[in-house]
C-alpha cells in the first residue's frame, strides 16, 4: 500500500465501496491506512519544528476524522465508540458498535523514533467480536482477526512480563516477584498486547484502569490467536459497557493464565 502524499488526510487511499469489504478487511485497512498516514502527519509536524504536544494533538485529531469519516462512508448504520469522537448514542441500542482508539500511545507517538503506539479498531456484535485489528504502524505490521495471528512457542520457562514504561501497575509487580517473571516496558497497550500476540512476552497485566478503546481490539485479535484475555480476577470482559472504564486486564499465554491468578488472588 503506497504512503500517502503530503496534501492527503492521514489514511486517505483508494476508494472502497462497503459491499466490497467484510468487516475483518474492513478493520484491517482502517487501521492499516490510519497508520500509514500518522506516520506521515509525524513526519511533516516533526520537520516542521512542531512541539512534542502539536505532534501527538495532531495525530489524534486526524486519525479520529479520517476513521469516522470513513466509518461513516461504509458502515453508516453501525455505532461508534471512540476515544477522540462525542458520544454516540446509537451504541446503546445497536448490536453493531465499532471501537477505536485512533492512537493508541500518544505519547509514544510524539517522541519523535518511538514505535510502541498503535491505532485499534474493533467491531463489538452485542456479545462477542465481530472483527478486530491493531496496526503497529512504525514497526510496518497490522494484526486481524481473520486469519488469527499465529502465536510462535516460547522458548521461555521464565516468563517475559510486559508492562508500562512509566508507571508499572500493582499487579504487575505482584505477577512479577510471583513468577519471577522478566518485566518488559513498552508504551501503548495495542503494543504491549501485540509483544504477547508476537511472541515477544508471555503476560500482559493490567489493574490501573483503562477504556474500553485501549483494548477492545488488543483483545479481539489475542482472542482470535488463542491467548487468554480476561479480567485479573478471570471474568470475561464485557466491551460496549453504558461506562466506557475498565479497570483491569490480563491477556497472556494460556499457560500462563492460572499461574497468574493464582498469584493475584492465591
Amino acid at each position: 500500500m503506497a504512503a500517502p502524499s503530503d496534501e492527503t488526510e492521514p489514511g486517505s487511499g483508494p476508494d472502497v465501496h462497503a459491499d466490497a469489504e467484510t468487516d475483518v478487511e474492513l478493520a484491517v485497512r482502517l487501521a492499516t491506512q490510519a497508520g500509514i498516514g500518522l506516520l506521515e502527519v509525524r513526519r511533516r509536524l516533526v520537520e516542521s519544528g512542531a512541539r512534542p504536544w502539536q505532534v501527538m494533538d495532531g495525530g489524534d485529531t486526524s486519525s479520529q476524522r479520517f476513521l469516522a469519516d470513513e466509518l461513516e462512508r461504509v458502515r453508516p448504520d453501525d455505532a461508534v465508540l471512540s476515544e477522540e469522537g462525542l458520544e454516540d448514542p446509537r451504541r446503546f441500542v445497536n448490536d453493531r458498535v465499532w471501537i477505536i482508539d485512533p492512537l493508541d500511545g500518544t505519547r509514544e507517538f510524539g517522541e519523535p523514533g518511538r514505535p510502541d503506539w498503535a491505532v485499534h479498531v474493533a467491531l463489538w456484535t452485542g456479545s462477542s467480536f465481530g472483527a478486530g485489528a491493531v496496526s503497529l504502524p512504525a514497526m510496518g505490521v497490522t494484526f486481524g482477526t481473520d486469519p488469527p495471528a499465529v502465536v510462535p512457542p516460547s522458548p521461555r520457562d521464565r516468563p517475559r512480563l510486559v508492562t508500562s514504561r512509566s508507571r508499572p501497575p500493582y499487579a504487575a509487580a505482584v505477577v512479577v516477584h510471583a513468577l519471577e517473571a522478566e518485566p518488559v516496558h513498552l508504551g501503548s497497550a495495542g503494543a504491549k498486547a501485540m509483544s504477547v500476540v508476537s511472541g515477544q512476552t508471555d503476560i500482559y497485566v493490567h489493574d490501573g484502569g483503562m477504556y474500553q478503546w485501549d483494548s477492545a481490539a488488543p483483545a479481539a485479535v489475542a482472542l482470535a490467536a488463542g491467548l487468554h484475555v480476561s479480567r485479573i480476577d478471570g471474568s470475561p470482559i464485557v466491551y460496549n459497557d453504558r461506562d466506557p472504564w475498565l479497570p483491569d486486564l490480563l491477556l497472556c499465554r494460556p499457560e500462563w493464565a492460572a499461574p497468574v491468578l493464582e498469584a493475584l488472588w492465591g
